[in-house]
C-alpha cells in the first residue's frame, strides 16, 4: 500500500465533502432552474458535475496508491435559496471550507513525506484558488447587479463559462 491509513481515511472524507459540494451546487441549480433563471442553472450544473470529477479523482487516487476507499454518507444540501447573492455567498463559504480541508490534506502527506500525495493535492491546492476565485467574482456581480438578477443572466450568458478563458 503507498498510502498510509490516516491520510487514506482523509482523503475518503474529502470524497465525501466533494459529493457533499456537488449536491449543494446541484441544489442551487435546481433552484435556479425553477426560478426561470436558465444562466444561473447552468452555472451551478457546471459545479455540480466539477465537484463530483474531484470525488472520482480521489477515489482513483486511492484505489491507485493501493488503499481502501469507503464513500462516506452525504447530508442533504439546505434547501432554502434566499437570493441570488445569499446562494453565491454559501458557495464561497463552501469553497474556503473545501480549501482549509485541502490545506490540511497538504499538512498531513508533508508531515508523512508522502511525495506522491502531495504532487496529486498540489493539482487541488491550484485548483480552489480558481474555485474561490470565481464565486467571489459571482458574488460580487451579483452585488454590482442588485436587485436585477437578470442583469446576472445576461452577463453569464455573454461570458459564458467564467473559467474557461483561464
Amino acid at each position: 500500500m503507498l498510502i498510509s491509513t490516516t491520510l487514506n481515511q482523509a482523503i475518503n472524507d474529502q470524497i465525501g465533502s466533494e459529493l457533499s459540494a456537488s449536491n449543494q451546487y446541484l441544489q442551487l441549480a435546481a433552484h435556479f432552474g425553477s426560478e426561470d433563471l436558465p444562466e444561473l442553472a447552468a452555472f451551478f450544473f457546471r459545479q455540480s458535475d466539477e465537484e463530483r470529477s474531484h470525488a472520482l479523482k480521489f477515489v482513483h487516487y486511492i484505489l491507485d496508491a493501493g488503499g481502501k476507499v469507503t464513500v462516506p454518507a452525504v447530508k442533504a444540501p439546505p434547501v432554502e435559496v434566499k437570493s441570488a447573492e445569499h446562494a453565491a455567498q454559501m458557495s464561497l463559504d463552501w469553497e474556503k471550507k473545501v480549501t482549509d480541508q485541502i490545506n490540511g490534506l497538504l499538512q498531513m502527506a508533508t508531515k508523512e513525506q508522502d511525495f506522491a500525495a502531495l504532487g496529486f493535492l498540489g493539482w487541488f491546492a491550484g485548483e480552489q484558488i480558481e474555485e474561490v476565485a470565481t464565486m467571489t467574482e459571482l458574488l460580487n456581480m451579483i452585488r454590482r447587479a442588485g436587485d436585477q438578477v437578470l442583469q446576472v443572466e445576461s452577463y453569464l450568458a455573454r461570458r459564458g463559462d467564467p473559467r474557461g478563458d483561464r
